[in-house]
């Protein structure tokens, strides 16, 4: 049988880039190379696309771009073709493409966009589709969805950059219906950037500004204060969605923000075994199912949660979770007895399932 040509995206103009470089990185060294070839395809930060013919460790380390060997290569979006084209020594060529996988996070790239060029070129990819994944990405649809399923989640509020000059009457509002302290987010953001707790009305102002650099929205949530839990799930329909155990961030910080999450070394995961013995693994585990399948997720995501002395709270839905030597999504399936070759292998063939590849 031959091998099936998969395209790994990488990069992407977003303020996730390097940790998207850091994901792909793990995830093309655990392709089963007797099964697949590998075509790395590199978005720039200013969104040029690259195919990229060199090693490994030059992505990771972001080398990757001022390889000379780079040479242009986009994704057909005519889905006669199913492929790339390249441009190399002043000739075009295309490439068939089997699956991509794209190992991107961020905007434009996790929200549904990139999903929609690669529906409208025809190829399979690995993940859920372009609707699902907007509404995962932006937490305020995510609320909106989620919580009319009946999912508990903290409460929150929304301000618009349009609506900027209402900064004083917001923030008001947010004081008087849920009190301080506060969590403030990009509503359109990963990996935790630009998300900052606020204590009182001058900070809330503050991290509401700092919301607005990475999006059009900032939104406003309950400050949870519990146990950060995480699970990760795969597949395509109700019957063969499988989750793993529950695992926990420990987290260096106060908050998991972006430092805690991939700078500061002290941050850490682990799966606590008295987590399943209180009933919370469980009520976890079955709110994951419900909320993936709500949002219409496939493929894979890792559901995060907090747990907390009124219950839990579903926090959000990643649908391209990070793949990273110290990301939580390998980490518990490698414990659910599926190392990352093996996961690897089961997210394509699940894509060709969806797809009637196979």
């Amino acid at each position: 049988m031959s091998k099936l040509n998969v395209a790994v995206l990488f990069g992407g103009v977003s303020n996730e880039h390097e940790i998207s470089l850091r994901s792909s990185a793990n995830i093309i060294r655990s392709i089963p190379k007797d099964k697949y070839n590998i075509i790395p395809i590199g978005i720039t930060k200013k969104g040029r696309w690259l195919f990229f013919p060199g090693d490994v460790s030059e992505i990771e380390n972001g080398n990757w771009e001022t390889d000379s060997d780079c040479t242009p290569a986009v994704i057909l979006p005519d889905p006669m073709y199913r492929g790339i084209l390249k441009y190399n020594d002043g000739k075009f060529s295309i490439e068939k493409i089997d699956v991509v996988y794209p190992a991107v996070h961020g905007k434009n790239c996790e929200d549904g966009v990139l999903q929609g060029v690669l529906d409208m070129s025809g190829i399979p990819y690995v993940g859920s589709g372009s609707l699902a994944s907007a509404i995962c990405m932006d937490k305020c649809l995510a609320h909106l969805v989620l919580e009319r399923e009946g999912i508990k989640m903290a409460r929150w509020k929304v301000l618009r950059r349009d609506d900027l000059e209402k900064l004083d009457s917001f923030c008001a509002d947010v004081e008087a219906n849920l009190g301080f302290p506060v969590c403030v987010k990009p509503a359109c953001s990963g990996s935790s950037v630009g998300v900052n707790k606020a204590r009182d009305i001058d900070e809330l102002k503050s991290a509401v500004k700092t919301a607005f650099s990475h999006d059009d929205k900032a939104l406003v949530e309950e400050y949870i204060v519990g146990r950060e839990l995480e699970v990760a799930v795969m597949g395509n329909s109700p019957t063969d969605t499988f989750t793993t155990s529950v695992g926990e961030i420990l987290s260096a910080n106060e908050m998991y923000d972006y430092d805690a999450k991939y700078v500061n070394t002290a941050s850490s995961g682990s799966i606590p075994e008295d987590i399943h013995e209180n009933g919370v693994s469980r009520e976890i585990k079955e709110t994951a199912v419900l909320a993936y399948r709500a949002a219409g997720c496939k493929g894979l995501s890792r559901i995060d949660f907090f747990s907390s002395e009124n219950g839990v709270y579903l926090n959000e839905i990643n649908t391209l979770p990070g793949f990273t030597n110290i990301s939580m999504y390998p980490k518990l399936m490698e414990d659910a007895g599926i190392p990352a070759s093996d996961l690897i292998d089961k997210l394509i063939q699940l894509c060709l399932e969806l797809h009637g590849e196979i």
